[in-house]
């Protein structure tokens, strides 16, 4: 028998309150006015119902310090900057190597947002030795925010599938900007949800058997979780929970997630201690399949393509098929996941 654990829909119930919920009632209620005009489509309502949506939803996190939405803590300029590429991401039309880049540049914002303050941070320095050598070797010096004591403590912890390549960018990003070029150590959680389910009657469930992490090496750390889509929130609380049972205290947990429903974000920083959730954009609602509208689709599937329904890839095979170029551009992080998985 599989080694599982499962947690049900109705684990999660507990930590909405009733003003949670009857704000969320409010934008499904919003949503649903909006999709009238979605065919034929109506432009301009379209976009009046987003507005009002929009200022909603600001008004709803600003009560949440634990979430951090990307396009209401930023500035204009990066708002633009946000709007342009979830709006990539969302497209019917953008194929898998656009995906993947756009997913980059969604992760390297979300970095940037959680762990880099250019007005606060003090500033270190990185001497790089240039291929210029006449008439004697040459050196540069740049400055860069001095965030080693908030990135160094950090592992990696991976929802496979669709949470690998972005796990995988958060890690490089971590090293880019770590004084000693720190290496995040990885541990990976086989974690799906039963998609023959409904959100009330939805089971998330831990495959311990296919999952390589190391109990010890969690224990007092910051935990990141870098999962392209935040529905539900119930695959996040079904992995920290099980560690803590498991007698797992994590420092911090942090949470990144393209995009992300409200009460998703609610939801996972209310069960969790010391959580915060950062996502680049934040979906009203989702439907009765626990899938968020408007949404972006299968983020994995997009991501790392589909398997056939009778052969699964697993993860060092996943690893093979993002080719060179990924392979090359993430060979460290690649390397560790292979040590992680090998032992």
């Amino acid at each position: 028998m599989s080694n599982t654990i499962i947690l049900k829909a109705e684990d999660l119930d507990g930590y909405l309150t009733k003003e949670d919920n009857e704000e969320l009632r409010q934008l499904d209620d919003m949503f649903k006015e909006t999709m009238q005009y979605f065919d034929p489509i109506n432009k301009e309502k379209i976009i009046e119902g987003y507005d009002k949506m929009g200022k909603v939803m600001q008004d709803i996190c600003a009560k949440h310090p634990a979430i951090k939405v990307y396009s209401f803590e930023t500035d204009t300029q990066a708002q633009a900057e946000a709007s342009c590429v979830i709006s990539r991401l969302r497209d019917e039309r953008t194929d898998h190597q656009e995906f993947m880049y756009y997913s980059q540049r969604a992760y390297e914002m979300l970095f940037r947002m959680a762990y880099v303050n250019q007005k606060t941070d003090k500033k270190g320095h990185i001497i790089v030795k240039t291929p210029v050598t006449f008439p004697v070797q040459n050196y540069a010096v740049h400055k860069i925010p001095d965030i080693d004591h908030k990135i160094n403590n950090t592992v990696m912890c991976v929802m496979l599938r669709g949470a690998l390549l972005p796990s995988m960018i958060v890690s490089k990003e971590i090293q880019e900007y770590s004084s000693t070029g720190y290496l995040t150590p990885f541990a990976l959680f086989k974690i799906s949800r039963n998609d023959t389910k409904n959100e009330n009657n939805m089971e998330y469930i831990l495959d311990l058997d296919k999952s390589f992490f190391n109990l010890d090496g969690l224990n007092g750390k910051d935990l990141i979780f870098a999962d392209p889509m935040n529905a539900t929130g119930g695959s996040l609380v079904t992995v920290v929970k099980y560690l803590q049972g498991q007698g797992v205290k994590p420092k911090s947990i942090a949470f990144f997630n393209t995009i992300s429903t409200l009460k998703g974000s609610i939801r996972v920083t209310r069960a969790l201690e010391n959580c915060t959730c950062y996502t680049l954009w934040v979906d009203p609602v989702m439907n009765e399949k626990a899938y968020i509208m408007p949404g972006l689709g299968d983020a994995g599937d997009r991501l790392n393509g589909c398997d056939t329904k009778n052969h699964p890839r697993n993860i060092i095979q996943l690893l093979a098929d993002y080719g060179h170029n990924i392979s090359s551009l993430y060979r460290s992080q690649m390397f560790e996941i292979e040590r992680t998985v090998l032992g």
